[in-house]
C-alpha cells in the first residue's frame, strides 16, 4: 500500500524545532511520522496538525538509541509507503556544561549515543527507504559549539555528527538521496534554556520562524558535501 501525500520522518519531534517543523508539514498537507521519546509532545503535536486541517499524523514513541525500534519503524514504513520522501534529523542531547576534564562519563556517553551514534543508525537504516524515493532527502541541524568552553561533550557530538553527514553528503551526490545541514539561528528551546538559564527570549528567533526557513531551504540547499 502506498500514499501520494510526501511521507516525512522527523526526530524530536515533540518540543522545538522538531515539533514547529511537523506541525508546519502536517499542516500543508504531507504525511508526518513523527518521532521522540515524549508522548505526551507527541500529542499535542497531533492535536495541533489536526486542528489545522492535515492529516493525522504517525506518533513514534523512540529513541535514536534504540536500534531494535529503528529497525521495526523503518519496516512498517516500507510496508505502508515503500519510501520516506524526507527525513529532517532534529533530536539531540544536551549534557551539562563541565570543563572537558570534567564531564561525567555517562554524560559523554549519552551525547555520543544520541548525538552521533543516533545519527549513524538513521544514516544506515533510512538510506535504502530515502533512495526508494523519487528525490528522497536527509536534513541533518546542526550546531556550532564545537570547541567552546564548557560545550566539550555537546560541541563534540555534534561537531563528530556533522562530519559523518557530510561525508554521506559527499558520497551521495550522484547516486542520492540529497543530503543537507540545517543550522538554525538561537531558538528559545529546552536545550538552549540549559545552556543559558535566565536568558530573555525575546531576541531569540521563534521555532516557528526557523522551521519554516528550514522547510524553504529544502528546495534550495546545497548538498552538504559541497
Amino acid at each position: 500500500m502506498t500514499d501520494t501525500a510526501p511521507a516525512i520522518l522527523v526526530t524530536g519531534a515533540s518540543r522545538g524545532l522538531g515539533y514547529a517543523t511537523a506541525r508546519a508539514l502536517g499542516a500543508s498537507g504531507a504525511h508526518v511520522i513523527a518521532m521522540a521519546r515524549t508522548v505526551g509532545g507527541l500529542e499535542d503535536l497531533a492535536d495541533a496538525i489536526e486542528a489545522e486541517g492535515g492529516p493525522s499524523p504517525t506518533l513514534v514513541p523512540l529513541s535514536v538509541t534504540d536500534e531494535g525500534g529503528l529497525q521495526r519503524l523503518c519496516l512498517a514504513i516500507h510496508e505502508r509507503w515503500g519510501r520516506l520522501d524526507t527525513a529532517i534529523h532534529c533530536a539531540a542531547h544536551a549534557a551539562p556544561l563541565a570543563p572537558a576534564q570534567h564531564i561525567a562519563a555517562k554524560d559523554f556517553d549519552q551525547c555520543l549515543e544520541i548525538n552521533l551514534k543516533g545519527t549513524q543508525r538513521l544514516i544506515t537504516m533510512l538510506q535504502p527507504l530515502l533512495a526508494a524515493a523519487p528525490d528522497g532527502r536527509f536534513v541533518h541541524v546542526t550546531d556550532d559549539r564545537a570547541g567552546q568552553s564548557f560545550f566539550g561533550a555537546y560541541g563534540a557530538t555534534k561537531a563528530a555528527a556533522e562530519a559523518l553527514v557530510r561525508s554521506w553528503a559527499a558520497e551521495s551526490v550522484r547516486i542520492g538521496p540529497r543530503v543537507t545541514l540545517f543550522r538554525p539561528e538561537p531558538m528559545p528551546t529546552a536545550i538552549r534554556a540549559r545552556f543559558h538559564p535566565g536568558e530573555d527570549p525575546g531576541g531569540l528567533s521563534p521555532c516557528a520562524t526557523e522551521a519554516a526557513r528550514l522547510i524553504a531551504e529544502l528546495h534550495l540547499s546545497e548538498p552538504a558535501g559541497v
